[in-house]
């Protein structure tokens, strides 16, 4: 790497294998950073290297437990600025609360106010990776890099199975886009579904376009949080005869309250996810793991060089 000789990469507690693969492939080692609670679980930041006059790129996903995570690299980049470091930039390979883009009722627009830290603490440009909400990128004043992981996984996918019979689906209007991304890639029929969302755990969701009778339905999605959202896609497509069994593909792979469970009881034949949240379910036999390291390292280098 060019640059390596002026950028140092630091990484958080959230993804210490994703940060590994990221230096491994800049050919960099992981900066000294010691990050720790104190007793009543407060959040320390340690810096064990000189970062000053450096370009400091912080990797960490503000996954659960997201607020933990969140803190961190506030208190790192603070750590970092504080430091003297010429440039910071944040990596965060799955954004939180990206959910809360809007504001509904007298609720907060959480994603924004999550924008206005990372500036305040001093963070002087942002890569992520498959936002939830692509316009959370005009939330910030500083450069925002929202990288996409839709090319590795159509990758991955086609050298795994037979595009015959196969066909992409979309859970809702939202996923539309990178729907067609993935038919495009993989020469592939797409299905669009329509959700209408009831809470926050609720909702209903119905066949809008698209003929999946005698395909096996690969649902799409930026994120696999409860599961709820694919069982219920894959619900709807059933009254339309689609083949038994189905693929799920997604970028952030988070896994909570029984996701993998509710998947296997509605018989997923494979799940595709990558590694910007460490992945709780490593044992699962269904489970492919996709990396980024190399997608994120690009852009780390076309920034730092």
């Amino acid at each position: 790497m060019p640059a390596s000789n002026k950028v140092t990469l630091l990484g958080g507690s959230s993804n210490p294998n994703l940060t590994s693969a990221i230096a491994q492939t800049l050919g960099l080692t992981v900066g000294r950073c010691d990050v720790g609670r104190f007793p009543d679980g407060e959040i320390y930041a340690q810096l064990e290297e000189d970062v000053g006059g450096r370009h400091v790129v912080v990797v960490q996903s503000t996954s659960p437990p997201v607020n933990d995570h969140l803190v961190e690299i506030l208190i790192i980049a603070d750590a970092c600025r504080r430091a003297r470091a010429e440039h910071i930039t944040a990596v965060m390979p799955y954004f939180g609360y990206a959910r809360s883009d809007k504001r509904i009722g007298h609720g907060a627009i959480a994603a924004r106010m999550v924008a206005d830290l990372l500036q305040v603490v001093g963070v002087d440009q942002v890569i992520t990776v498959d936002l939830h909400a692509p316009q959370i990128e005009g939330f910030f004043s500083i450069p925002v890099t929202n990288l996409t992981a839709v090319p590795v996984l159509s990758e991955a996918l086609a050298a795994a199975r037979s595009k015959d019979s196969l066909v992409i689906v979309s859970p809702d209007a939202g996923r539309m886009g990178a729907a067609s991304i993935y038919a495009q890639q993989l020469g592939l029929p797409a299905v669009v579904l329509q959700k209408s969302r009831k809470s926050a755990s609720e909702m209903e969701i119905k066949l809008l376009h698209g003929d999946p009778a005698n395909k096996t339905c690969v649902i799409i999605d930026d994120m696999l949080t409860t599961g709820n959202t694919i069982v219920k896609s894959f619900e709807a497509l059933l009254q339309a005869g689609p083949r038994p069994g189905f693929i799920v593909v997604a970028t952030h792979g988070l896994f909570i309250a029984g996701a993998r469970e509710k998947l296997t009881d509605l018989g997923v034949e494979e799940v595709y996810v990558t590694d910007t949240v460490s992945i709780r379910e490593s044992d699962w036999s269904k489970l492919k793991i996709v990396s980024v390291a190399n997608l994120i390292a690009n852009e780390i280098m076309r920034v730092a060089g």
